[in-house]
């Protein structure tokens, strides 16, 4: 096996994790549920993609993860693990916007020659974070938070198809459906298995994250508040 990276994303309700090097995908792990289960999953999957590869932990090259946006407590499962994993065995972590490996994932999903992608995450009321790609996956869009009511996208569909897509895209149909250079892709997720190409992109660019502080992308900062009845 040439390289063989470990690939994990949490950021979301799917919990994906795949083991890769240079040439192919060896093994995958895509759990999809609505309840963040990822805690109790994580470990499991990693440990058996690691077993269907027929390697260790030891034998990796590189740990990748997805960096967010998405739930606190989604993003911090996946990233102590890809922490572990490079402080224990003593190997680089490269990141990824977990946007941009939704974005792979619709690639995968449609025939999609031209346009501009739009993965959508919910937020709170009519507000979504999202970045826009084109179909080499380039970041045309750095993520940010959008209210939809600002009609954000107005722009780009004048200009061409916009692929929406994510957790965050039924809140948006209902206002673009109508314009003929909307599409929308249902039941898209983050499946680490298709950015393979990035992740040894970033590896042989040299950008590394810094495993002591390197932190993820919190949809929301996450605020402790006592309980009401201590205030």
């Amino acid at each position: 096996m040439n390289f063989p990276i470990l690939c994990i994303d949490t950021a979301t309700k799917a919990c994906s994790v795949s083991l890769f090097d240079r040439e192919k995908v060896w093994a995958q792990r895509n759990v999809i549920e609505d309840g963040y289960v990822h805690a109790e999953q994580l470990h499991v999957l990693c440990d058996e993609v690691l077993h269907e590869a027929g390697i260790e932990a030891e034998d990796l090259h590189a740990v990748a993860v997805g960096k967010g946006p998405g739930s606190y407590t989604g993003l911090r499962i996946g990233v102590s693990a890809a922490k572990g994993f490079a402080f224990g065995v003593g190997i680089p972590l490269i990141s990824l916007p977990t946007l941009q490996i939704m974005s792979a994932a619709a690639l995968d999903c449609e025939n999609i020659e031209e346009g501009i992608l739009r993965p959508l995450l919910d937020a709170r009321r009519m507000e979504v974070y999202s970045a826009a790609y084109d179909i080499s996956l380039r970041e045309m869009k750095h993520c940010q938070a959008l209210l939809l009511e600002e009609s954000p996208f107005a722009q780009e569909l004048e200009k061409g198809p916009v692929y929406f897509f994510g957790d965050g895209m039924p809140k948006a149909r209902e206002d673009l459906q109508a314009h003929p250079h909307a599409r929308f892709i249902e039941d898209i997720h983050p499946n680490t298995a298709l950015v393979k190409d990035l992740v040894f992109k970033k590896l042989e660019a040299g950008d590394v994250e810094d495993v002591a502080y390197f932190e993820p992308f919190y949809l929301k900062d996450f605020i402790a508040k006592l309980p009401k009845k201590m205030l």
